[in-house]
């Protein structure tokens, strides 16, 4: 793949909801890290030279909610963002009625404000859980459709679009935290990897990017997955609540990420 220029100094933003924001990849102290982190700090290693990195996803955001809390602040960093990651709308495929149409229009509006922005946009697929998901297949149709979308949307604009969700090694259960609805680390470690050979580079060799496949659920095991899991997500879904209330992103402002 054609190396993207990238500019000296690099100022990395990333947008999005729980699978920008890295649930499924916490650390010991119980944050989450995810692939945006290992991408900012994948770009540091591989260019040598210090980044600014801010990542402003928030879990359960719908992609309206994304575009209009965490667009403009993006933007309004100083110095400008050189690079920004999106994705939007894992959410909205997961409620009935999902418009494909508006979710694509809205990210391509989204796309050429960053890009008019200066800053080089990057629009990202994400991974595909429905494997593993009750009614998945259903889920699995939108997802197709929206990247088909997404696709044609960077094409017109010129900008790198990373499929997640056409991966076929990131569909296999043993890429997925218990929840199946958020990767673990060695699938955000995947996720990071093809953002960067998105961008011309090469992941850092010490990743761990493959894992052997684990068997399939036993009855027990979907049992307990629906009392822990399914149950507590429709009761949210019920109750208009969402697993990002009351939360802030966890980089606003930009860090200093060094490399190796």
């Amino acid at each position: 793949m054609e190396k993207v220029q990238l500019p000296e100094e690099i100022r990395y933003v990333a947008l999005g909801d729980s699978f920008t924001e890295g649930v499924g990849d916490e650390l010991p102290d119980g944050t989450a890290r995810g692939w945006a982190d290992l991408v900012a700090q994948g770009l540091a290693d591989a260019t040598g030279r210090p980044i600014s990195y801010a990542n402003l996803a928030i879990r359960g955001r719908l992609l309206g909610p994304i575009i209009e809390q965490q667009l403009a602040p993006a933007l309004a960093l100083a110095p400008a963002a050189t690079l920004v990651t999106f994705n939007g709308g894992g959410n909205d495929m997961l409620r009935p009625g999902t418009d494909i149409a508006s979710i694509a229009a809205a990210t391509e509006h989204a796309m050429r404000r960053i890009r008019d922005s200066g800053a080089l946009p990057v629009l990202l697929a994400g991974a595909n859980p429905t494997g593993g998901l009750p009614g998945g297949g259903r889920v699995q149709a939108k997802g197709d459709a929206l990247v088909v979308a997404a696709s044609g949307i960077a094409d017109g604009l010129g900008i790198p679009f990373v499929d997640n969700w056409s991966d076929p090694e990131l569909a296999g259960r043993q890429y997925w935290s218990r929840d199946r609805l958020h990767l673990a680390p060695v699938g955000h470690h995947r996720v990071a990897m093809n953002v960067l050979r998105g961008l011309g580079l090469d992941a850092p060799d010490d990743w761990v990017v493959d894992a052997a496949p684990i068997p399939a659920p036993t009855r027990r095991d979907q049992l307990r997955y629906t009392r822990e899991h399914v149950v507590p997500w429709v009761q949210r879904r019920l109750t208009g609540r969402s697993s990002g209330d009351g939360r802030t992103a966890k980089h606003p402002d930009w860090v200093r990420i060094e490399p190796r």
